[in-house]
């Protein structure tokens, strides 16, 4: 009677390291997920402020300072974006009557589209509502209204809403930390009543004007 013939010894030591292979395989580590971004955020930072319609007052930009926290989802090529700030902004400006310097302080409410070119780059454009809290002026011989205990008011002079549109790039460099800037510019005229202007030395006035804000901001902000 025939005997089966053996495994090869040369077999089974070619056989051994593929076993140890498939052992080191089922063993090794799965990577680390990325740490998950939910999409709300502060930022911060410094306004440069003017207004638009009004080159016969001389307006020169005025520096002020914005704060605001937004939410927008992550890890989307086009993904909404809505924001809620305070600003400081105004103008400082020149007529034939004063020199001064105008202080608004707004709170905004922007809804924007925000569009992600890459994983560091982002767009954003919207428009944005806004409520004016607060005006400041160091100017003595601006107008002012009385309200019904004859106290002067100078913020009855303007209007409390303002209405525009909204646009600006942000740069995510690393982890959850942005930089960036915007540009805001309104549709609305800051005053009720439109500003007399003057020509000339002999103060004549001139056609009316209302000023609309416009703010550049450049800013820096962290997203959760």
């Amino acid at each position: 009677m025939r005997q089966q013939p053996k495994t090869p010894v040369f077999l089974l030591l070619f056989l051994l390291p593929l076993v140890g292979l498939a052992q080191v395989d089922t063993t090794a580590k799965a990577p680390k997920k990325e740490h998950a971004i939910i999409g709300i955020g502060f930022r911060g930072g410094l306004n440069f402020a003017n207004v638009t319609s009004a080159s016969q007052i001389n307006s020169k930009t005025q520096t002020g300072f914005h704060a605001a926290i937004f939410f927008s989802p992550p890890k989307r090529i086009l993904a909404p974006y809505t924001e809620l700030s305070f600003s400081r902004q105004g103008y400082d400006y020149y007529t034939g009557q004063t020199t001064s310097s105008l202080m608004l302080d707004y709170l905004y409410l922007a809804q924007l589209m925000a569009i992600n070119i890459t994983k560091y780059v982002q767009i954003q454009f919207g428009v944005r509502t806004a409520y004016l809290l607060n005006a400041k002026t160091d100017s003595a011989g601006t107008k002012t209204t009385t309200d019904s205990t004859g106290t002067a008011s100078l913020l009855s002079q303007f209007h409390r809403a303002d209405f525009g549109a909204t646009g600006g790039i942000e740069v995510h460099p690393v982890a959850g930390l942005l930089v960036g800037a915007r540009y805001n510019i309104s549709f609305v005229g800051i005053f009720k009543n439109e500003l007399a202007t003057y020509t000339g030395s002999t103060g004549s006035s001139g056609s009316g004007i209302n000023p609309k804000n416009n703010v550049i901001q450049v800013f820096i902000g962290y997203r959760f």
